[in-house]
């Protein structure tokens, strides 16, 4: 369509669904993978990927040095978010077509070929529970070599996590290592001892033999490729010093795997913020609306500028405002869908602040279609947003706003002639607090995603927190990773 002939209208339903569904982000990972693997037949392997359901699922790189506690980390992971687990030893014994020739190696001791190597990791991805299920490859590659002929090969992970630990730490973990016969867990007599009483009584010490001169010279040969590893994953990179509780370890991996990367599909910022009387809604929304180009929208502001252009709409508010009473949520949401509808706000994207200030108001905007993709709370005490709002007053002459405390009068002059706004008194102000917070627990239900930000700091502080969550894709759940599989 020509743009100059007739302007192209894009409905906000458009690009809510879109990103609702990831539709970009899954057109992208569909590409990629095309271009990846190339097949002669693009149109049934895409299908293929499609009906596999293997879009978005964990693809994790675990690595680090010997005792660094790759194992443990690995099986926590993979119990979370339902991953397969991959090791040298499973991939050795689950693949019949290359065990034999894997085997003779070993038992030549020889090293296996890199090309039979990538091929048998290449083999053992392709199955359909990692196809489906995602992976995580524990200790795989080993070199840089490796590492670049799986990216030849088109295994390219989304997160590579390394463990590492001092030197000293990790001999002195191998050296205290107990293993569980029955179940192959690995514990310490000191670092990680079980829970169980009976666990503990049939722990075993490992069958090879571990000396503090062999572990040495394990750290050795493994910090002498660490580098190259290092430069060939940079981008996807998280290192996690281990040298900590191996729970602490476990929740900062999972967490790191749980991050989506940013994306490159088109967003349209859609923002509702909620807050105290008080706790700085048009402030943020302003400095939002500055830096991103996107609409700052005050519902009550609207309201005002309605009824002031004297519109039909206008002379249906005019009776209320006039007389003082609130306006009906079904004017207020008629004018307010009306904006949000406008092209500025469907292609630039807006902050909304004053609307909804309940539950059945967040239902019927919801039923508009104008969904939020991110709704903040403000959170601040009464007593703060009380000091905030009742010690602040006006120059009628300047129209410069001071506080008593934050911002005082810059004369004995000018703090004269200060004006305060009755509605800011005290007892006021409590009322209006205690509205909020009336309201505000069955909201916070409503949206359940909502990002909860303290509001008693710097505004700008406020808003640098405002804007790292705005910027970012929001992390995966473990809820949703374990629905994506499951259908």
């Amino acid at each position: 369509m020509d743009a100059t002939v007739k302007p192209l209208r894009i409905p906000p339903e458009m690009a809510i669904y879109a990103e609702k569904h990831e539709v970009f982000d899954l057109l992208q990972s569909l590409v990629r993978n095309l271009v990846v693997d190339k097949p002669e037949d693009p149109i049934q392997y895409l299908i293929g990927m499609l009906k596999k359901g293997s879009v978005e699922v964990p693809r994790v790189i675990l690595l680090g040095p010997p005792a660094a506690g790759k194992r443990t980390v690995t099986r926590a992971v993979c119990e979370r978010t339902q991953a397969i687990r991959v090791t040298v030893n499973h991939i050795l014994k689950e693949d019949p077509d290359f065990s034999g020739q894997a085997q003779q190696c070993q038992d030549r001791g020889e090293k296996i070929p890199s090309d039979l190597w990538i091929r048998m990791v290449r083999s053992r991805l392709s199955r359909i529970d990692c196809v489906r299920r995602g992976w995580v490859l524990e200790g795989i590659p080993r070199t840089r070599e490796e590492a670049l002929s799986l990216q030849e090969a088109g295994i390219a992970p989304d997160h590579v996590v390394i463990l590492d630990a001092p030197d000293d730490v990790l001999i002195e973990r191998s050296l205290g290592k107990r293993i569980d016969p029955e179940t192959g867990d690995v514990y310490h007599v000191a670092f990680m001892r079980p829970e169980s009483v009976e666990v503990l009584k049939r722990l075993e010490p490992p069958k090879e033999l571990v000396t503090e001169e062999l572990v040495a010279k394990q750290l050795h040969q493994y910090r002498r490729e660490a580098h190259g590893l290092l430069r060939t994953y940079g981008p996807h990179l998280c290192c996690i010093n281990t040298d900590q509780p191996h729970l602490d370890v476990c929740a900062q991996v999972l967490s790191y795997v749980l991050m989506r990367h940013r994306s490159s599909a088109p967003h349209t910022p859609r923002i509702l913020l909620f807050g105290p009387p008080g706790s700085g809604k048009s402030l943020q929304a302003g400095l939002l609306a500055h830096k991103y180009n996107i609409m700052d929208i005050c519902s009550g502001k609207l309201i005002k500028a309605v009824y002031a252009d004297e519109s039909s709409m206008g002379e249906l508010l005019k009776p209320y405002l006039e007389s003082g009473e609130e306006v009906p949520d079904s004017i207020v949401l008629q004018i307010l869908v009306a904006r949000l509808s406008r092209l500025d706000c469907t292609t630039r994207g807006w902050v909304v602040h004053g609307f909804p200030r309940d539950v059945e108001q967040a239902e019927k905007l919801q039923e508009s279609n104008h969904t939020p993709s991110r709704v903040f709370f403000l959170d601040m005490t009464d007593d703060v947003a009380a000091e905030r709002l009742s010690l602040r007053a006006v120059d009628p002459v300047t129209g410069e706003r001071y506080h008593s405390l934050y911002r005082p009068a810059p004369s004995a002059e000018v703090k004269a002639r200060l004006v305060f706004d009755p509605r800011d008194s005290e007892s006021r102000v409590r009322a209006r607090l205690r509205e909020y917070w009336e309201q505000v627990s069955m909201l916070q239900a409503f949206y359940p995603d909502a990002i909860h930000i303290n509001a008693d700091q710097d505004p700008h502080t406020v808003f640098q927190s405002i804007e790292s969550r705005l910027v970012g894709r929001l992390p995966k759940t473990l809820t949703d990773a374990k629905e994506s599989q499951s259908e």
